[in-house]
């Protein structure tokens, strides 16, 4: 056996064992996973510091999210040294860029390692490999010593072998954060459901009687007209509406969990009903424009679909820029099964970001100028898939915000909505 593979026996040893505490590493926190990576790497390495750089696009830097914990890595850390601009340039900054590894046993006479890296922490021997998660460029990982020649081709092989598990591994970690991070988000979104469903029948059961005493008092101040008292009660009887509204509203979302939302269905003009309803949201400030044929007869239930052009109306004039109009197009769309009946509502407003999109529809979303419980545009696209249909949402910057409800004008049973 030749010098060469007695000294790369060790390194392989150390490979295989290295890896092994990668893979038993419980992957539920990527920056843990990375701590850890950058101790059994320099344990293996026989290095002074290995550290773990994550590309962070906000502030266009390489950030050390691993570092050993070494005296080297501490005086990295206490220096600044564990945030490298990309504008800075340096030997890290030109491997994350070009994916090409690197590696020296003479860093201090290099003109283009960072002179932080040379002077302050006294690197001589540094190597650096791209660090890839999902065939997506991350960062880089990078192994150093004060020692001239300390590491090997082996050991830049090693390192490109345990880099490539570390992607896997961190792949894996940030699989299970965002896995727990939807599964707490659905939780408390279940827990909040269940708290206000039993909120809002106890306040059914008060809003009833107060309601009818309220509707007794008014029509006693009208036989005796006394007008204050008549203007005065139907400012409560608005408010009571409103908060009868919104216990409708939490109702309606624990009867679709519960699979007892029916339909009735029937034939009707959905320009006609479009056309009534818009009157209603129109204002001087957001003027509503209707495109539409003369008419265009679907099997819905009316008094849902109702709710749901009322809902979308609502949002759009909510949303909309100052002074500018909402459209309504009305079109017959042909598709392969068949012809769909397609409502698009728009305004001219701020984009929503991806984030918003993606929860738009969750019960209990709700933008920075929504008013109640976020839960109509829920409601409305649940209405819309107990029709067999569906309702969109697109956007885009400096344009326009879209809507776009789309009917089938072929109805096939049942008439309520499965899970």
């Amino acid at each position: 056996m030749s010098p060469e593979n007695l000294s790369a026996t060790p390194k392989q040893d150390g490979l295989l064992e290295t890896l092994q505490h990668l893979l038993e590493l419980s992957a539920t926190d990527v920056a843990e996973t990375l701590h850890q990576t950058a101790q059994f790497v320099t344990q293996a390495l026989g290095a002074e510091k290995v550290d773990v750089f994550l590309y962070d696009p906000s502030t266009e830097c390489l950030i050390a999210y691993g570092t050993s914990v070494t005296p080297m890595g501490n005086k990295e850390k206490a220096i600044g040294l564990d945030c490298l601009p990309l504008a800075n340039g340096g030997r890290e900054v030109e491997v994350y860029l070009t994916g090409q590894p690197y590696w020296t046993g003479q860093a201090h006479r290099d003109p283009k390692m960072l002179q932080g890296m040379k002077e302050d922490l006294n690197i001589k021997s540094e190597m650096l490999v791209p660090f890839d998660v999902n065939a997506e460029r991350r960062g880089i990982l990078l192994v150093s010593s004060r020692a001239s020649d300390a590491f090997n081709e082996h050991d830049l092989h090693f390192l490109e072998a345990v880099t490539h598990w570390v992607g896997v591994v961190t792949h894996r970690a940030e699989l299970v954060e965002q896995h727990t991070n939807e599964a707490t988000e659905q939780a408390k979104r279940f827990a909040a459901e269940e708290m206000l469903t039993v909120m809002a029948h106890d306040l059914r059961n008060y809003l009833t009687p107060l309601k009818g005493r309220l509707d007794l008092l008014e029509r006693r101040a009208r036989r005796e007209e006394q007008e204050v008292y008549m203007r005065e009660l139907v400012i409560i009887n608005q408010t009571v509406m409103r908060l009868n509204s919104l216990v409708s509203g939490l109702l309606e979302v624990e009867r679709l969990k519960q699979d007892v939302f029916s339909l009735h269905r029937q034939q009707i003009d959905l320009v006609e009903l479009i056309e009534e309803v818009v009157p209603i949201w129109s204002t001087p400030g957001h003027a509503i424009y209707i495109q539409a044929p003369d008419k265009l007869i679907i099997t819905a239930d009316r008094d849902r679909l109702q709710q749901v052009v009322e809902n979308l109306l609502s949002n759009a004039t909510t949303h909309a820029d100052p002074d500018t109009p909402v459209q309504v197009v009305v079109a017959q769309e042909q598709r392969m099964d068949g012809p769909w009946a397609i409502v698009m509502i728009s305004n001219q407003g701020p984009a929503m970001s991806s984030e918003q999109l993606t929860s738009l529809f969750l019960p209990f979303a709700k933008g920075a100028h929504s008013r109640g419980l976020g839960l109509g545009l829920y409601v409305a696209q649940r209405i819309a898939h107990a029709h067999q249909g569906m309702l969109t949402a697109q956007t885009e910057a400096g344009k326009a915000t879209q809507f776009t409800l789309a009917l089938p004008l072929k109805i096939i049973e049942p008439s309520f909505i499965r899970e």
